[in-house]
C-alpha cells in the first residue's frame, strides 16, 4: 500500500500540474537522436536535441566508441580515487586541456556533476556567491549545497553585479567571494558579458566560475567555448564544460590551473563518490575533440543553420526573443498555449519541445528550437513552413 501521505502529496500536485498546463510528457525515440527522428513510427524533424554539432551520431565516434569497449570493458570498475583512472581517461582530460588552453583538467561523470561537486570543494559557509539571475538549475544547486551565502544579480546587469560585489565585500562578512554565470543561456541563447564581468572581478577579488554548457563547441576558437570567444584565456578560475550536448557523449569537466584540479582531485565529491566514465565514453569524446581541433567546419554550419532558421521564423512574425547564438526560442507567453503549439508542431512533423515553468519564468512559456549541424536546408525548409502552419492556425503569428 505504502505511505497514504505520499499518496495524498503525489495525487495532488499531479493533477495541479496537468491542470495547469505544467505535466511534461516524456517521449521514447526509436533509434538515434539525430536531425531527424522517429517517436512511435512517425517521422519528426528535430529541433530539440542539445546534439548541436551531430556528433552524437557520428560514425568516428561510434568506432572510437567500439574499440575502448573492446578493450578495456563496458565499465571502468571503480571510482577513480582507487583504481577506475584508466589510462584512456587520462588521455581525454589532457587532450580537454590543450583544447580548453588550461594547466589540467578534471573529467565527471555529468556536466550537473561538475557544478554540485566543484562550487562546494572551493566555497563554503564563510563565503558568498554572486549568481546570474537565470543562471542553469545546477549552478543553482550547486551553490545551495556548498552553504555560501548566495547573493543574486540581475540577468547580465553589470551595475549590479558591480554594486553587490562592492557591498559584498566591503561588508567583509566572506572570506572568499565568487561570481559565477552560464556562458551561453540556455532559454534564450543569449552570452553572458564575461569581459566586463572579469574587470568587475579583478576589482574586487573575485573567483571567477563560467558553465560552458551550451558555449562548448558553439561559442571560440574551433568551438573550445567562452574564453577564446571574449579573448580571456587564463583570466577563468573555473571553466566548466560538457560533454553530453555538442560533444555528443556523456559527462562534463572542470579546467584549471592545475593547483585547482588537483584540490577537486581529493575535494569533490562526485568525483570521489561515483564510479568513472565508461572507455567507450571517454573514446568517443576524444574523437570529437579530435574532429573539433582539425577543422572548424562543423562549427561554421551549426551557426549557419541557426542563423537561417532564425532569419525565417523572424519573417514569419515569430518572437524569437534577443538569442546571440544558433538556439532559437519561440515565446508563446502562455504556458497551455506553448503545449498547444508544441503538440500541433508533433502532429505536423517537427519536434519542439514546449519549455514553461518552472524551466522558464512564469508568462515567458515557449518552444526552443535547436538547430544543429546535421540539418540541411531541406529540413529547415520544412520545420519553418510548418511553423507558419501551426502559428497561423493558432492566431501566434
Amino acid at each position: 500500500m505504502g505511505s497514504k501521505a505520499l499518496q495524498k502529496f503525489l495525487t495532488e500536485n499531479l493533477e495541479d500540474l496537468r491542470s495547469k498546463g505544467l505535466y511534461n510528457v516524456i517521449n521514447s525515440l526509436q533509434g538515434g537522436n539525430g536531425p531527424v527522428i522517429n517517436i512511435n513510427g512517425k517521422r519528426l524533424i528535430n529541433l530539440s536535441s542539445n546534439n548541436y554539432l551531430g556528433l552524437a551520431n557520428h560514425p568516428r565516434l561510434i568506432e572510437a566508441s567500439i574499440k575502448a569497449t573492446e578493450k578495456y570493458g563496458v565499465g571502468a570498475g571503480a571510482v577513480r580515487t582507487i583504481n577506475g583512472t584508466l589510462d584512456i581517461h587520462d588521455e581525454l582530460e589532457e587532450k580537454l586541456a590543450k583544447f580548453k588552453h588550461s594547466e589540467a583538467v578534471i573529467v565527471f561523470q555529468s556536466g550537473f556533476n561538475c557544478n554540485m561537486g566543484a562550487i562546494s570543494a572551493v566555497m563554503n559557509k564563510k563565503d558568498a556567491i554572486l549568481s546570474d539571475s537565470l543562471n542553469h538549475a545546477s549552478i543553482i544547486d550547486g551553490c545551495r549545497l556548498s552553504g555560501a551565502k548566495i547573493i543574486r544579480f540581475e540577468h547580465a546587469d553589470m551595475e549590479d553585479l558591480r554594486a553587490k560585489a562592492k557591498e559584498a565585500r566591503e561588508s567583509g562578512l566572506y572570506e572568499k567571494l565568487m561570481v559565477i554565470t552560464d556562458g551561453v543561456f540556455s532559454m534564450d541563447g543569449d552570452i553572458a558579458l564575461l569581459s566586463e564581468i572579469v574587470k568587475i572581478a579583478e576589482e574586487f577579488d573575485l573567483i571567477t566560475y563560467v558553465d560552458d554548457a551550451h558555449a562548448s563547441g558553439v561559442l571560440g576558437e574551433h568551438g573550445s567555448g567562452s574564453a577564446t570567444h571574449h579573448n580571456l584565456v587564463g583570466k577563468i578560475d573555473f571553466q566548466i564544460g560538457t560533454l553530453s550536448k555538442a560533444i555528443g557523449v556523456v559527462g562534463g569537466y572542470v579546467a584549471g590551473s592545475k593547483d585547482l584540479i588537483d584540490w577537486l582531485k581529493v575535494r569533490a565529491r562526485p568525483f570521489l563518490f561515483s564510479t568513472a566514465n565508461t572507455p567507450g565514453d571517454a573514446a568517443a569524446c576524444i574523437e570529437a575533440i579530435n574532429i573539433l581541433t582539425e577543422s572548424d567546419e562543423l562549427v561554421k554550419k551549426v551557426w549557419e543553420n541557426g542563423n537561417y532558421l532564425k532569419k525565417g521564423l523572424k519573417e514569419l512574425g515569430f518572437d524569437i526573443g534577443h538569442s546571440e547564438t544558433p538556439i532559437t526560442p519561440c515565446i508563446i507567453g502562455d504556458a497551455e498555449k506553448a503545449q498547444q503549439f508544441s503538440k500541433e508542431l508533433f502532429e505536423n512533423g517537427v519536434y519542439a519541445k514546449s519549455i514553461v515553468f518552472p524551466t522558464v519564468p512564469l508568462g515567458t512559456a515557449r518552444v526552443r528550437n535547436m538547430p544543429t549541424a546535421a540539418h540541411t536546408k531541406e529540413m529547415l525548409d520544412e520545420a519553418i513552413a510548418v511553423y507558419e502552419k501551426v502559428g497561423k492556425k493558432l492566431g501566434i503569428i
